[in-house]
Protein backbone atom coordinates (compact mmCIF):
# COMPACT_ATOMS: atom_id res chain seq x y z
CA UNK A 1 0.00 0.00 0.00
CA UNK A 2 0.88 3.83 -0.13
CA UNK A 3 3.28 5.60 1.94
CA UNK A 4 1.48 9.31 2.78
CA UNK A 5 3.72 11.78 4.54
CA UNK A 6 1.54 13.87 6.76
CA UNK A 7 2.50 17.21 8.20
CA UNK A 8 0.13 18.29 10.85
CA UNK A 9 0.92 20.69 13.73
CA UNK A 10 -1.83 20.30 15.14
CA UNK A 11 -1.77 16.46 17.58
CA UNK A 12 -5.62 15.75 17.45
CA UNK A 13 -6.01 16.10 13.61
CA UNK A 14 -2.91 14.29 13.27
CA UNK A 15 -3.97 11.53 15.65
CA UNK A 16 -7.25 11.35 14.07
CA UNK A 17 -6.24 11.70 10.37
CA UNK A 18 -2.85 9.14 10.86
CA UNK A 19 -5.47 6.48 12.22
CA UNK A 20 -8.20 6.71 9.65
CA UNK A 21 -5.66 6.30 7.09
CA UNK A 22 -3.81 3.38 8.83
CA UNK A 23 -6.74 1.84 9.07
CA UNK A 24 -7.59 1.71 4.89
CA UNK A 25 -4.45 0.24 4.79
CA UNK A 26 -1.75 3.63 3.98
CA UNK A 27 1.72 3.48 5.46
CA UNK A 28 1.60 6.81 7.44
CA UNK A 29 4.69 8.82 8.22
CA UNK A 30 4.19 11.70 10.39
CA UNK A 31 5.95 15.10 11.03
CA UNK A 32 5.43 18.24 13.08
CA UNK A 33 6.14 21.64 10.99
CA UNK A 34 7.23 22.16 7.35
CA UNK A 35 10.81 21.63 7.42
CA UNK A 36 10.49 18.68 9.19
CA UNK A 37 8.24 17.75 6.40
CA UNK A 38 10.44 18.85 3.53
CA UNK A 39 13.31 17.28 5.30
CA UNK A 40 10.94 13.72 5.54
CA UNK A 41 9.95 14.13 2.15
CA UNK A 42 13.44 12.99 0.99
CA UNK A 43 12.55 9.78 1.93
CA UNK A 44 10.28 9.07 -1.07
CA UNK A 45 6.28 9.05 0.16
CA UNK A 46 3.83 8.05 -2.47
CA UNK A 47 2.01 11.23 -1.04
CA UNK A 48 2.12 14.63 0.96
CA UNK A 49 -0.56 15.89 2.99
CA UNK A 50 0.26 19.57 3.71
CA UNK A 51 -1.13 21.11 6.41
CA UNK A 52 -1.10 25.07 5.27
CA UNK A 53 -0.37 26.58 8.70
CA UNK A 54 2.25 25.26 10.42
CA UNK A 55 5.37 26.48 12.48
CA UNK A 56 9.47 26.74 11.43
CA UNK A 57 8.38 26.76 8.12
CA UNK A 58 4.71 27.11 6.72
CA UNK A 59 3.15 25.24 4.58
CA UNK A 60 3.59 27.58 1.55
CA UNK A 61 7.33 27.65 2.03
CA UNK A 62 7.53 24.15 2.19
CA UNK A 63 5.82 23.37 -0.75
CA UNK A 64 7.46 25.67 -3.10
CA UNK A 65 10.34 23.71 -1.38
CA UNK A 66 9.39 20.77 -2.20
CA UNK A 67 8.72 21.24 -5.59
CA UNK A 68 11.46 23.25 -6.11
CA UNK A 69 13.66 20.19 -5.24
CA UNK A 70 14.28 17.74 -8.11
CA UNK A 71 14.02 14.91 -5.74
CA UNK A 72 10.60 15.38 -3.93
CA UNK A 73 9.39 17.57 -6.96
CA UNK A 74 7.15 14.40 -8.73
CA UNK A 75 5.43 14.02 -5.01
CA UNK A 76 1.51 14.81 -5.45
CA UNK A 77 0.98 17.74 -2.73
CA UNK A 78 -2.60 17.98 -1.24
CA UNK A 79 -3.01 21.04 0.82
CA UNK A 80 -5.05 20.86 3.78
CA UNK A 81 -5.78 24.00 5.47
CA UNK A 82 -8.23 25.44 8.10
CA UNK A 83 -8.59 28.54 6.56
CA UNK A 84 -10.69 28.27 3.55
CA UNK A 85 -10.61 32.25 2.04
CA UNK A 86 -11.13 33.03 -1.31
CA UNK A 87 -7.92 32.36 -3.69
CA UNK A 88 -6.13 29.83 -0.88
CA UNK A 89 -7.10 27.33 -3.55
CA UNK A 90 -5.32 29.16 -6.30
CA UNK A 91 -2.80 30.09 -4.20
CA UNK A 92 -1.71 26.46 -2.79
CA UNK A 93 -1.78 25.53 -6.46
CA UNK A 94 -0.28 28.25 -7.44
CA UNK A 95 3.22 27.16 -4.80
CA UNK A 96 3.21 23.71 -6.02
CA UNK A 97 -0.14 22.00 -4.30
CA UNK A 98 -1.65 19.65 -6.52
CA UNK A 99 -4.80 19.46 -5.09
CA UNK A 100 -6.36 21.52 -2.15
CA UNK A 101 -8.69 20.20 0.90
CA UNK A 102 -10.32 22.27 3.88
CA UNK A 103 -10.43 21.35 6.80
CA UNK A 104 -12.34 19.88 8.90
CA UNK A 105 -11.35 16.75 6.99
CA UNK A 106 -14.01 15.27 5.13
CA UNK A 107 -12.57 11.85 4.86
CA UNK A 108 -14.67 10.61 2.46
CA UNK A 109 -13.69 13.28 0.10
CA UNK A 110 -10.37 13.53 1.00
CA UNK A 111 -9.84 9.72 0.46
CA UNK A 112 -11.37 10.37 -3.59
CA UNK A 113 -8.19 13.02 -3.65
CA UNK A 114 -5.49 10.46 -2.49
CA UNK A 115 -6.82 7.79 -4.66
CA UNK A 116 -6.96 10.26 -7.69
CA UNK A 117 -3.24 11.37 -7.29
CA UNK A 118 -1.87 7.88 -6.11
CA UNK A 119 -3.39 6.48 -9.77
CA UNK A 120 -2.28 9.63 -11.91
Amino acid sequence: MARILLVEDNEMNRDMLSRRLKKRGYDVDIAIDGQQGVDMAASGPDLILLDMSLPVLDGWDAAKALKGNQATKHIPIIALTAHAMAGDREKALEVGCDDYDTKPVELARLLDKITHWLEA
